[in-house]
């Protein structure tokens, strides 16, 4: 069987078939591909998503029989509650229950390092894919392939796995490199074709602007994509796109249809496709799932239902205000890993600040609360910089606010004047500290998240600097903000002019 022309059913409105001259060789199949990405929250929100509905939703449509693959397009074992505690082990449990043909590694499965994948992927009772990437070794992360075949009737669909570039500044691979995507499915793609694939799949956690150009390349017939949360499905002509939106709030479902057909002296193979969109919120919890899932929730429960303390004053997590200006909750956790490290300078990122939220004057703060604000399990290192990194640093941070990036700082120590309408490089004004321009030759002890000191977000100038309190020896932001908040019994986090706008 050769691979011939695309013919695709999208939203019911058929592509016309050319005419088939002679009788298919092959029996016709019908394979169904359920479809989603972005799930780290195993439970639902406001009725909608969830593991327990994502099972059922996979549980019907394998009760009608035939061919049913279940594809996962990354991004689970962070961030979340409890993956703050066990690092994801959690979901991959829970997925194991689910029957998964392949999942493809996200960005997020990196966020505590290549060891913990390594960890999950092995825990895993699915395959993993990942083709684009390339530890120290010159091998993928150790227990996941790069593609597979599956074999539905007389025909083989071959499936690759591809991971965003931008997990290398988005999350912690170690030294772990990603290569181009689109390069490497062409790549990836020929090798199964030769091996007998009749129709190959991109199972890809990548960006809108890297789905553009996998689309654009067509060395594939299927994108499956994930970490821009949106839902999607597109036609271009030659390939079928979607993606699910997050967290199996929506599943896309694709009913493919396989044949072949004689042409001539040879045979051709030829499909078509037809999409449909599950809103979960209408779908009832698989009842052994569910209860899989409030196990978890109740563990976590006993974990994070503590009270910590009282805040006086209003404190705002909402993504525009910490990506974009001082916030008194970013002060918050800034000084508490100051005090806890003993550093002169700390910083946070406002891209680490999740929970999108405010908190009323008077509310009592717990430690789920801090969690579901710091959800990436980061632990805080002391680095020895100059007081020109700490200008280069504030630049990377200022460099993108028209664009509201995570890499938006926070600061404890200094106090920064900064104009956002100049060029990015050029932004910042002036740094005092204790009411001094900083000395750019000094040498200061700087607390900041292993993410950013990793070089996360673009600050590679603090990738090489030397660690006073290394990720091995370091504690975890929330528990040092537990501490923080605890001692006090009441906090009263304001807005000091730490962030000033040039006048």
């Amino acid at each position: 069987m050769k691979p011939s022309r695309l013919f695709a059913l999208l939203g019911g409105a058929a592509v016309a078939a050319a005419a088939i001259a002679a009788p298919a060789v092959a029996a016709p199949e019908t394979v169904t591909i359920i479809h989603f990405n972005d799930l780290d929250r195993m439970g639902e929100k406001r009725g909608r998503g969830g593991v327990a509905r994502l099972a059922s939703v996979i549980n019907a449509e394998r009760a009608k029989g035939g061919h049913v693959l279940v594809t996962f397009g990354g991004d689970t074992i962070s961030p979340s509650l409890m993956s703050g505690l066990d690092e994801g082990a959690h979901m991959i449990d829970l997925l194991n229950g689910l029957g998964l043909t392949a999942m493809v590694l996200g960005n997020h499965e990196f966020d505590f390092g290549p060891d913990v994948a390594m960890q999950r992927i092995a825990e895993a009772e699915f395959p993993i894919l990942g083709a684009n990437h390339r530890c120290a070794d010159g091998e993928i992360v150790d227990g996941a392939e790069p593609s597979m075949m599956v074999d539905v009737g007389d025909f083989s669909i071959g499936i690759l796995g591809l991971t965003t570039v931008g997990t290398e500044v988005k999350s912690s691979p170690g030294d772990c490199r990603f290569q181009d995507a689109a390069e490497t499915a062409a790549s990836v793609a020929t090798g199964l074709r030769d091996a007998g694939a009749d129709l190959v799949v991109a199972l890809a956690h990548t960006d809108v602007a890297e789905d553009a150009e996998l689309l654009a390349a067509r060395s594939v017939d299927v994108l499956l994509s994930g970490d821009d949360h949106m839902l999607r499905t597109e036609y271009t002509g030659k390939i079928l796109f979607a993606e699910s939106g997050e967290q199996a709030e929506w599943v896309t479902l694709i009913d493919l249809k396989l044949d072949e057909v004689a042409k001539d002296d040879s045979t051709e193979f030829v499909w078509s496709a037809e999409y449909r969109v599950v809103d979960t919120v209408g779908v009832e919890p698989d009842a052994t799932v569910a209860a899989a899932v409030q196990a978890y929730e109740d563990k976590l429960s006993e974990e994070l239902n503590v009270e910590l303390g009282t805040t006086t004053t209003e404190l705002d997590s909402r993504r525009e205000t910490v990506r974009s200006r001082e916030a008194a909750i970013a002060n918050l956790f800034a000084d508490a890993i100051r005090e806890a490290t003993g550093a002169d300078i700390s910083m946070v990122n406002g891209g680490g600040i999740r929970a999108n939220r405010i908190y009323e004057p008077g509310t009592v703060l717990t430690r789920r609360d801090i969690q579901s604000e710091l959800p990436f399990g980061n632990k805080t290192v002391v680095l020895e910089v100059s007081g020109q990194d700490i200008i280069e640093m504030l630049e990377n941070g200022l460099s993108q606010i028209e664009k509201g990036a995570g890499r938006f700082p926070h600061v404890s120590g200094i106090s920064v004047t900064y104009d956002p309408g100049a060029e990015p490089g050029s932004r910042v004004v002036a740094v005092t500290r204790n009411g001094e321009p900083i000395d750019p030759s000094a040498m200061l002890k700087f607390a900041v998240n292993d993410y950013v000191a990793g070089g996360g977000d673009g600050y590679a100038m603090l990738k090489d600097r030397k660690r006073i309190v290394d990720e091995y020896s370091a504690i975890l932001m929330t528990v040092q903000v537990f501490n923080y908040i605890a001692s006090r019994g009441e906090i009263a986090p304001m807005l000091e002019g730490r962030l000033k706008l040039v006048n």
